[in-house]
C-alpha cells in the first residue's frame, strides 16, 4: 500500500520554525496581540494593578502555620512573622474587593479600573480574591519561571494570561494600568515598583498614574528613599510619586479620588 504523499508545510504550522530563535519577533509580537483581543473581547479599558509577594499567606493560612509551629512542626519565630505579615493579604483582599464594588457602580460600557496582579499566590491572590468575591471580572499576567506549579483559582479564566517575555508582561502592567499599588515584596515587587517609578519620573508615561506604597513600616526599612533625595539621586519631589499608608480607608479613599480626577474621563488604555 502506498503512503499518501506529504505536502509542503506552511510556515505557520511549523512548530520547529515557530520556537526557533529566527521566530523570536512571531512570538513577541503573539505576547501583544494575543492578549490585546481578549482584553478587547471583554471590554476591559483599563485596570487598577496590585504588586506584591507571593510569599505573603492569608491570616488563616498563616494562624494554622503558627498552630504546626508551636506543636514542634517548623521554625516558630518565621511562623509568627508569617501571621503579621499576612495582615497585607487581608488588606489586598480588602482593598481590591472595594475598587471592584466602586468600578463596577460607574456603569460605563466598558470595564474601568479591573483589578490586575501578576497571577501569582500570594498578594496577587489575596487581590484577585477579594475583586472575584466582589463579583468583578479581574485579570492575571502569569510568568514561565522554574517554580513549582500554582494555581490561583481567584483569577477569571478568560482573563488569564501566561508571558514567556518579562518584558511583554509588564508592557500589559504599565498599558492597561490606571493605578499601581504596591504591598511588600522581595526583588520582584521591587524591580516592577522601580521601572514605574523610572517611567514616571523621565515622564516617558505621560498619563498620570497614582501609585500607593501600601505598608510604611516595611518600606521605610526596605527602602530608604528619602537618602536618595539627601544624596542629590532623586530630586525632593520625586519623592511625592508615591502615596505612603497603612490603611486600607486611606488608600481606597486616595485612590478613589485620583482616578475620579484624573482618568475617569480618560478610558482605555495608554502609556
Amino acid at each position: 500500500m502506498t503512503a499518501p504523499a506529504r505536502g509542503p508545510t506552511k510556515a505557520y504550522h511549523n512548530p520547529g520554525f515557530l520556537n526557533s530563535k529566527d521566530a523570536r519577533a512571531l512570538r513577541i509580537l503573539a505576547e501583544y496581540l494575543e492578549p490585546k483581543s481578549r482584553f478587547d473581547h471583554h471590554r476591559v479599558d483599563d485596570t487598577v494593578v496590585f504588586m506584591g509577594s507571593a510569599r505573603i499567606k492569608s491570616r488563616a493560612e498563616a494562624e494554622e502555620l503558627v498552630r504546626q509551629a508551636e506543636g514542634g512542626g517548623g521554625d516558630l519565630e518565621s511562623a509568627r512573622m508569617g501571621l503579621k505579615m499576612s495582615a497585607y493579604y487581608e488588606a489586598a483582599r480588602e482593598l481590591a474587593a472595594r475598587l471592584t464594588r466602586w468600578s463596577k457602580a460607574l456603569g460605563d460600557a466598558g470595564r474601568r479600573f479591573v483589578v490586575c496582579t501578576g497571577g501569582g499566590p500570594g498578594i496577587m491572590e489575596a487581590a484577585n480574591r477579594g475583586a472575584s468575591e466582589a463579583q468583578g471580572l479581574n485579570v492575571g499576567l502569569t510568568i514561565s519561571i522554574p517554580q513549582p506549579e500554582f494555581d490561583n483559582p481567584y483569577v477569571t479564566r478568560e482573563l488569564s494570561f501566561h508571558f514567556h517575555y518579562f518584558f511583554m508582561r509588564k508592557f500589559w502592567f504599565a498599558y492597561l494600568a490606571k493605578a499601581v499599588i504596591v504591598f511588600p515584596g522581595g526583588y520582584g515587587t521591587m524591580d516592577e515598583l522601580f521601572e514605574i517609578l523610572t517611567l514616571v519620573q523621565t515622564r516617558k508615561m505621560r498619563k498620570p498614574l497614582p501609585i500607593v506604597l501600601f505598608g510604611t513600616e516595611y518600606w521605610r526599612k526596605i527602602v530608604d528613599l528619602e537618602a536618595l533625595a539627601t544624596h542629590g539621586m532623586i530630586s525632593p519631589e520625586d519623592l511625592e510619586l508615591m502615596f505612603h499608608t497603612d490603611s486600607v480607608d486611606q488608600a481606597y479613599d486616595w485612590l478613589v479620588l485620583q482616578l475620579a480626577e484624573k482618568a475617569l474621563a480618560q478610558p482605555g488604555a495608554t502609556l
